[in-house]
């Protein structure tokens, strides 16, 4: 089995309109983990997700999935699974559960055309794997916002990836359905082998499902297993005066 990194950042920068956004960001992760990346807001967070995506160009530096940069994957680019952050939505637009899933299948190659039986089985697989095939048909205006974040993990599932990344899943949810949530990521990434990478702004719930984590504030500050970087001094630096406010309740 090949030890190629599935993620691999070498000396990443990135600058909008002359200010510095990140400044050599060097990560690897290998197949089958789950790192979250965290850091205060406007670390930089999402700007990473976006470069691995190639939705952004670096200023300089390299970004690597399965051994080639973002925009040389071609047919390969369906390995990689995405579910942006939660955005509003008019809630009367005339959407069931199954239409919103199956836009993870549209391509360039399919677009305007309807979808075919196997597009259907794939979109529908997905439902059956969060937990929402019975309700395929419901409006997705009135899901409740767990059941809707799970809709979108399985948009961003229909195409088998083998690595996923998130962006904030868990924002807007109450501690039980984000344990419920990242419970069923968890599952999920273990019965598929996925590589998952995902930005959150909860520390304490992220490290408890994470195998990693990666501690960014325009720089990398820390990296490690969770117990590593959350008694790391260095997340205090990364922080800055938002540590207390995070961790003063679990110091208290």
């Amino acid at each position: 089995m090949s030890r190629q990194p599935v993620v691999k950042t070498i000396n990443l920068c990135f600058s909008f309109n002359g200010q510095e956004v990140l400044k050599n960001i060097n990560l690897e992760i290998t197949a089958g983990e789950m790192v979250g990346i965290i850091g205060p807001n406007g670390a930089g967070k999402t700007t990473l997700l976006r470069l691995l995506l190639g939705l952004l160009k670096p200023s300089s530096g390299h970004v690597e999935l399965f051994g080639l940069g973002p925009d040389k994957m071609g047919e390969k680019r369906d390995a990689v699974g995405y579910m942006p952050q939660r955005t509003n939505f008019d809630r009367n637009f005339p959407l069931s559960v199954l239409d919103v899933v199956k836009m993870g299948l549209v391509t360039s190659s399919v677009f305007g055309r309807p979808f075919s039986r196997g597009h259907l089985e794939k979109a529908k697989l997905s439902l059956e794997k969060v937990g929402l095939l019975s309700l395929k048909d419901k409006h997705f205006g009135e899901l409740s916002g767990g059941q809707q974040q799970r809709a979108f993990l399985a948009r961003a599932l229909c195409k088998e990836p083998a690595l996923l990344i998130l962006d904030e899943p868990n924002t807007g949810l109450d501690l039980p359905t984000q344990y419920h949530f990242f419970s069923l990521l968890q599952e999920l990434q273990q019965a598929e082998n996925l590589t998952v990478v995902m930005v959150s702004h909860d520390l304490a719930v992220i490290a408890r499902y994470a195998n990693k984590l990666a501690c960014i504030n325009r720089a990398m500050h820390v990296h490690g297993t969770p117990p590593e970087v959350l008694n790391s001094p260095l997340l205090e630096k990364a922080y800055r005066c938002e540590y207390e406010i995070l961790f003063g309740r679990e110091r208290g």
